[in-house]
């Protein structure tokens, strides 16, 4: 039967209300043991490594995988990392996990404690990996490793894999703005992580980011139009474009080398690259957000410095969208979307893999939540309201909690954390034996009987975070359900930095 509209109106707004107390409630001085949290979240990257794995990997179910990437081309391609619950070593998303995991140590690092060494070798991972693929080859950046097409017709573990390890760059004539700019992001994001720990790494990351951000800004061309585009779509296309990317690479370029240019590129071009557009989500696809919240750092402390507003009313601009950005999720504010939000209170975007917005969303409310405290200011949301940076960081531990179990499933969705968790991921290495126990080798088809069993994962991979419930908050563990179930390092890398403030910060 349908509902009249005035009942169903009625129940909409006995929703909204629900959801606001309950986005609105206070929250307990600690809910969880944060700091386990993020030790297994970082934990979670040791799983995904590819390449000879060092002594110690504390994945230890994993061998060696990929020790041949890059030999046709006469490249040592070796190490980095698989983006999920594949074999392929894609290069957006991985620059992207690896820019978020740097901006967690460079933000977040003195809350890490004994975690803060695993932390950068998960950057340094990454970064080592970027290098090479930046510098091996005059004007050339490798952006992808493994024929993705052919990988996904197996279902086979990273260290039995026989499908073609095809190799894919971009160039001058074969332009990508897009990988190459979040791969200049990457580097200069690790230069900034690695600024006091290891100068002299510092210092090669940052060239090797300024080489790639010159292919990227003086050769463009989004990598999904070109010739590449069968290998990385519809994996990886870069919807958004590649204007977010290079101000996003500006951005970061200017926070690590403090060269005034960078700096000038940004006001120059802020305009056409998207400056004065609002967007509310921040992925390995689109920078936008994450853009305006690290452009909203060097205004607040431009302005703390005693500059005035009226001295910089380009950066100003990056202030105001970072403040729409974090009252849309606001629950009271003018511009709060209750749309973005499930019944249970998680931040939700898309269907698939939704956990990587949430992961994000509370990465840059913690770290906005920060910048503004340290400027003593707060987030303008109109009709006279101001956001304080502690009603930010409330909402995103709200986020953190619902991850780690404080949900209407009464489940974690961090793998091994807690006592009921997934156990079915859409993890090739995770679902089946590992080679210690099943030494034999594993064949391309035989595979997908793991893939298609009911049966928990042979191996637990220790910190994955999945994609998460529905729109109603359901989930189901089911290998299958790959919107659902399968992790992927760009959901792990923005969590890390959130744990780590939390975990630095917990009353315990």
């Amino acid at each position: 039967m349908v509902q009249p509209k005035s009942a169903s109106r009625s129940c909409a707004l006995a929703a909204a209300a629900a959801l606001h107390l309950l986005l609105l409630a206070p929250t307990p001085a600690s809910a969880f043991n944060y700091a386990d949290a993020l030790a297994k979240s970082i934990i979670f990257f040791e799983g995904q490594r590819s390449g000879k794995l060092p002594p110690g990997n504390r994945m230890s179910w994993r061998g060696d995988s990929g020790l041949h990437d890059g030999a046709q081309h006469n490249v040592d391609l070796t190490g980095g990392y698989y983006d999920a619950g594949d074999n392929v070593k894609f290069g957006l998303p991985m620059a992207f996990t690896t820019t978020m995991l740097a901006w967690s140590v460079a933000d977040f690092g003195k809350f890490m404690g004994g975690e803060l060494p695993h932390a950068r070798a998960a950057v340094r991972w990454g970064a080592d990996y970027l290098l090479k693929a930046a510098t091996s080859t005059p004007d050339t950046l490798y952006v992808q490793v493994g024929d993705p097409n052919q990988d996904h017709r197996c279902w086979e573990r990273p260290e039995d894999m026989d499908t073609p390890r095809s190799v894919y760059a971009v160039t001058r004539d074969n332009p990508g703005s897009d990988v190459a700019a979040e791969t200049a992001a990457a580097l200069a994001a690790s230069a900034v992580a690695f600024r006091r720990a290891d100068p002299a790494y510092s210092s090669r990351l940052l060239h090797a980011a300024m080489r790639a951000f010159e292919l990227a800004d003086r050769h463009r061309g989004s990598y999904s139009e070109g010739a590449l585009s069968s290998a990385v779509c519809p994996f990886y296309c870069s919807y958004s474009g590649y204007d977010d990317e290079l101000l996003w690479a500006a951005a970061w370029l200017h926070r690590a080398s403090n060269n005034a240019s960078f700096m000038s590129y940004v006001r120059a071009n802020g305009a056409q690259l998207g400056a004065g557009d609002d967007d509310f989500s921040f992925s390995w696809d689109d920078k936008r957000a994450g853009t305006k919240v690290l452009l909203a750092r060097a205004f607040l402390r431009q302005r703390r410095r005693g500059h005035s507003n009226n001295d910089l009313p380009e950066l100003q601009l990056y202030k105001a969208h970072s403040d729409s950005y974090v009252c849309s999720l606001v629950p009271g504010t003018a511009s709060f979307q209750a749309s973005q939000y499930t019944p249970g209170g998680l931040i939700y975007k898309e269907g698939g893999s939704n956990m990587q917005y949430v992961t994000t969303a509370t990465f840059l409310l913690v770290a906005y939540a920060r910048y503004l405290r340290s400027a003593g200011a707060g987030a303008v949301c109109g009709g006279g309201r101001e956001v304080a940076a502690a009603e930010l960081v409330a909402l995103a531990r709200r986020q953190v909690d619902y991850v780690l179990g404080k949900n209407p499933a009464g489940t974690s969705y961090m793998v091994g954390f807690g006592a009921r968790y997934p156990r079915r991921l859409h993890h090739r290495g995770a679902s089946m034996p590992a080679v210690r126990a099943h030494p034999g080798r594993i064949g391309c088809d035989e595979g997908f009987r793991y893939l298609h069993s009911g049966e928990p994962d042979a191996n637990v991979l220790v910190g994955a975070v999945v994609g998460g419930p529905d729109a109603r908050d359901g989930f189901v563990d089911d290998r299958d359900g790959y919107g659902q179930t399968e992790p992927a390092t760009y959901i792990n890398a923005p969590l890390v930095g959130a744990l780590a403030y939390f975990a630095g910060t917990a009353k315990y």
